[in-house]
């Protein structure tokens, strides 16, 4: 479980997170939503402890990771696959050499070991194919399937999504939102899902979070979502020529 114990964060003398409190519990995919600039990014850093609270606390089951350090440290963040937005593929390397590289830098596994466990990254993302290409060599949408492979390489507990479809065409995305739903119940681990993009959120997610002024002003299902009638809800679904009944069909 994630829990946030009314968690504040200022940078720059500006409130990005106020007072924070939710929890996530384990297996499910919980998706961040909101403008830009509200504390998204933030509030999935601070998971991580790449950022820490200016107050307050973030815990992952029985350790409060935004107080501790060195090796504890270490061994919380193990628990993680992080999805950067942009993928963050070394364009020197291959797709397998970006996928081992975690492997080869934090654990003691022989080369077979790794060679196998890239090959069942590279499977699960259907990228099987492509291992020996170069991120230049690819598309957009492969290049965040390899960065998810990546992140799954290790076998995390939790996966944090940075944008997920961002720069990625309607079709592509749509791709990328099934497989964080497939890869979520088929390893078992927790999602959390930072994006612009309603419609992806609606299709993956398990529950939907609208951070606006650095607080969540709504926390629901997708379909209870919709129907919200909070002003900051509906004007963020307008935008997005999302009704009410968007959701049917789906």
């Amino acid at each position: 479980m994630i829990r946030f114990d009314h968690v504040t964060k200022q940078l720059g003398g500006r409130l990005v997170l106020d007072d924070l409190s939710f929890e996530i519990p384990k297996g499910e995919i919980f998706a961040i939503v909101g403008p830009s600039g509200t504390g998204k990014s933030v509030t999935l850093k601070h998971m991580v402890r790449l950022m820490t609270p200016t107050r307050g606390a973030v815990w992952i089951d029985g350790t409060e990771i935004s107080a501790v350090d060195g090796a504890d440290l270490a061994r919380a963040r193990e628990r993680f696959g992080y999805l950067f937005q942009g993928g963050a593929l070394l364009g020197w390397m291959t797709v397998e050499e970006n996928i081992a590289l975690p492997l080869r830098e934090k654990t003691r596994l022989s080369e077979a070991e790794i060679a196998e466990r890239v090959a069942k990254a590279l499977c699960a993302v259907g990228l099987e194919e492509d291992g020996d290409k170069f991120p230049s060599e690819i598309s957009g949408g492969m290049q965040k399937r390899a960065g998810l492979a990546r992140a799954i390489v290790r076998e995390p507990e939790i996966v944090l999504y940075d944008e997920p479809t961002s720069g990625l065409d309607p079709v592509t995305a749509r791709t990328i939102d099934k497989l964080i739903r497939r890869l979520n119940k088929e390893l078992g681990i927790t999602s959390v899902v930072v994006t612009h993009d309603l419609q992806g959120a609606l299709l993956s997610a398990d529950r939907i979070a609208m951070l606006t002024g650095g607080r969540f002003v709504e926390v629901s299902s997708p379909h209870a979502f919709v129907a919200a009638d909070q002003p900051d809800v509906r004007r963020f679904l307008d935008a997005q020529f999302i009704s009410k009944k968007g959701i049917e069909g789906m």
